[in-house]
Formats: C-alpha cells, sequence, structure tokens
C-alpha cells in the first residue's frame, strides 16, 4: 500500500515567503518537520520565521526579478537546505483594478516582471538540480483569474493564464523525470494581496470581503501540502479552489 510521503523528508523552498500565502506555506511545512528555505525581500520578515524555527527555517533575502541572483541563491544554499525536492514559485502581486487604457505602465510592468519573469527565474534556477537527483516537484502559484477574466483583471489574468499553461507545458517537458508539477489556483483569498493592490489602502482591501468568508493563506497553504504530500506516483496537475461565497460571475452584455 502506497504510502503518504513524510515531511521529514522535504526540504522546501518558498519564494514570496514573507507575507501571506508564502508564510503559511513555511509554517506548514516546517512545523510538520520539513525544512524551509523561507525566500523574499522583507529580511526582517524572514528573520522572525528563522527565529520561530530554530535551525528548521533558513531566510533567504531574494528579488526573484533578478536573474543573476535568483541562480546565485539557488547555486548557494547551505547544507542541509541545498537538497533542495520541493520549490513553491510563489512571488507574485496584483496592482490597480483600472482598465487597460487608464492603467500605470509602470504597474503592468512590474507584475508581468515578478508573475511571469520571476516565476520563469525560480523554476530554470531550481529545475535542473532536481531533474539531476531524479526527485523533485515545483509548484506554482497561478489563480482564477488565468482562466475567468474580470474588470481590470487584465494584465493581472494574463500573468496567471501565462503561469496556467506554463505549468502544462512544463508537465509535458519533464513526466517521467521525476519531478512533479502543481499549479495552484485560489480564488477569494484574504491575505496582504489586496493591500498590495490597492497600494496600501487597508480600508479599500477590506471592502473586498465584507459579508463574505474569503479563504485564508492557511486554507491555501493546506492544499501545497497535501500535493507535495502524496505518493511520488501521483501527480495533481492543478488545484483550483474559491471561497464558499464565490462563484462565477455572468457575461458582460453593455447596454
Amino acid at each position: 500500500m502506497y504510502q503518504m510521503l513524510d515531511p521529514a523528508t522535504l526540504t522546501v523552498v518558498v519564494t514570496g515567503g514573507t507575507s501571506g500565502i508564502g508564510a503559511a506555506t513555511v509554517r506548514r511545512f516546517a512545523s510538520a518537520g520539513s525544512r524551509v528555505v523561507a525566500a523574499g525581500r522583507r529580511a526582517d520578515r524572514l528573520q522572525a520565521l528563522a527565529e520561530e524555527f530554530p535551525g528548521r527555517v533558513h531566510p533567504l533575502d531574494l528579488d526573484v526579478r533578478d536573474w543573476a541572483a535568483t541562480q546565485a541563491a539557488f547555486a548557494e544554499l547551505p547544507a542541509p537546505f541545498a537538497d533542495y525536492n520541493v520549490v513553491f514559485a510563489n512571488a507574485g502581486l496584483a496592482l490597480g483594478l483600472e482598465p487597460a487604457h487608464e492603467v500605470a505602465m509602470d504597474d503592468w510592468q512590474t507584475m508581468v516582471d515578478t508573475n511571469v519573469k520571476g516565476l520563469l527565474h525560480t523554476v530554470r534556477a531550481a529545475l535542473p538540480a532536481m531533474i539531476a537527483r531524479k526527485q523533485g516537484h515545483m509548484v506554482l502559484t497561478g489563480s482564477i483569474a488565468g482562466d475567468y477574466p474580470y474588470p481590470g483583471g487584465n494584465t493581472y489574468g494574463g500573468t496567471k493564464a501565462f503561469v496556467k499553461q506554463f505549468s502544462l507545458g512544463l508537465w509535458a517537458d519533464i513526466v517521467g523525470s521525476g519531478v512533479r508539477v502543481t499549479n495552484i489556483e485560489p480564488g477569494l483569498t484574504e491575505t496582504e494581496f489586496s493591500v498590495v493592490r490597492f497600494k496600501g489602502d487597508a480600508e479599500r482591501a477590506g471592502k473586498l470581503y465584507d459579508g463574505v468568508a474569503p479563504m485564508t493563506g492557511e486554507d491555501i497553504a493546506e492544499q501545497v501540502f497535501f500535493a507535495c504530500t502524496l505518493p511520488r506516483h501521483v501527480n495533481i496537475n492543478r488545484i483550483q479552489a474559491m471561497a464558499s461565497h464565490q462563484g462565477f460571475g455572468p457575461l458582460v452584455v453593455k447596454r
């Protein structure tokens, strides 16, 4: 009979590990006995995670938009974190809800640089070592926005559609290699995501969740943990989840 993987055998790298889904995933794996590299741009938060799990969490100050820095970061991980077998390419963000003809070009460029280029940098830097070891799991953060458009979600949704198709193409490339690929696609989830989207306007961000019970970072971390601890002969291609108060919108008819 097949057994679930022992989390203590996993060494996990989490980008975007300083808040929300990333920080929750760091805590979920570390609390289960895994070694975890928490990567992100806010060194104080990374250090707090390391202090929360002494010897089990390694803080890594990293901006995945920087290809050279991302390459070096994976190549120079210290023992015992160097033999990672799970990488969660989670760094990403949304900025604004303006229509395409009004949005700031800098916002579009930042989303593409982080959600697309940063993800590609992470995968390309991390994947060869896992392929060589014939064991690993690449987990990507997508979104329901990759399937379902909404007003103002233009470039953000486009980046997540890229993640969806890239994850499938990646799996087509490496199937049978011993490395698995999973795309995690959350719906309405309350983290710092909306505060970032609205550039620090916490009041506006909070209104998105009025009267509903959104998912949490911990809910999504549990999905990542589930996919990564299944027996190695099982690959979860996609997990798409919504809050129970969320559904599909009607098609737009402009009158």
